[in-house]
């Protein structure tokens, strides 16, 4: 059922970029193909977006909660759930997102590991042809070996993504209510935050140019290639997205 459903679906997909437009390279191809599978889950990654905006917007009010109820952790969970309800979120959306995306990850670097060198026509659909596989991303970069460059540009993307994106997460000091210790709740939230901008792109760096290379060294250039398309489409999709919420 995962080839039937998610992997064949995908790996045709991408062969069928190429054999539609053959004078492309597989790195263009890749672009082409990230861009419309973040495209098809976009419905999904609107709703978890909007999500935590309105989570962030009823922050101060399940603040009041939490320190309302500090001392009993049940009935503070249960209030903050009634008011969630009560502003129409649901705070379980990101989770469905992740639970989804999960199978298509997994079966994405499966189809970019079993396309070089040659495709398989075993897993091709009888409509689909087999095209020539050109593995030189714009004419530079060999995507069949691990590169630096494609490394320090997913690296760059994860960044920028965070960046912008964390930042337009944050609320303005007026908003943030002190807990009984005298302590802004807020902080810890800040301070994860302000690791995750700086780890989630050294991890970034170091996968595609270290732990990627080491199990899937033909694969890791193409994953480098989508991670950073990914990033960078989820960062405008966000923007796009919170600008047009707010706007109403």
């Amino acid at each position: 059922m995962y080839n039937t459903l998610i992997f064949e679906p995908l790996y045709n997909g991408l062969v069928g970029i190429m054999d539609l437009l053959p004078w492309i390279d597989l790195g263009m191809a890749v672009i082409i193909f990230t861009i419309i599978v973040k495209l098809a889950l976009f419905h999904l990654s609107k709703s978890s977006i909007l999500t935590q905006v309105k989570m962030k917007e009823v922050e101060p009010e399940a603040n009041k909660i939490k320190a309302q109820y500090a001392n009993d952790r049940q009935t503070q969970a249960l209030k903050i759930m009634e008011l969630y309800k009560s502003k129409g979120i649901k705070p379980f959306a990101g989770i469905l997102l992740l639970i989804i995306q999960l199978p298509i990850l997994l079966a994405l670097l499966s189809v970019f590991y079993k396309i070089i060198p040659t495709i398989n026509p075993d897993y091709l659909y009888s409509f689909v042809s087999m095209p020539s596989v050109k593995t030189m991303f714009l004419g530079l970069i060999d995507l069949t070996k691990p590169s630096l460059i494609l490394a320090i540009m997913t690296a760059v993307a994860q960044f920028v993504q965070l960046h912008f994106s964390l930042a337009s997460k944050q609320f303005k000091p007026a908003t943030v209510n002190k807990d009984q210790t005298g302590t802004p709740p807020l902080d810890f939230a800040a301070s994860m935050n302000k690791q995750m901008k700086y780890m989630l792109p050294a991890l970034a760096f170091i996968s595609t140019y270290w732990l990627i290379p080491a199990k899937f060294p033909q694969a890791a250039s193409i994953i480098a290639l989508y991670w950073s398309v990914s990033a960078l489409f989820t960062l405008g999709q966000e923007l796009v997205i919170r600008k047009r919420y707010l706007k109403k």
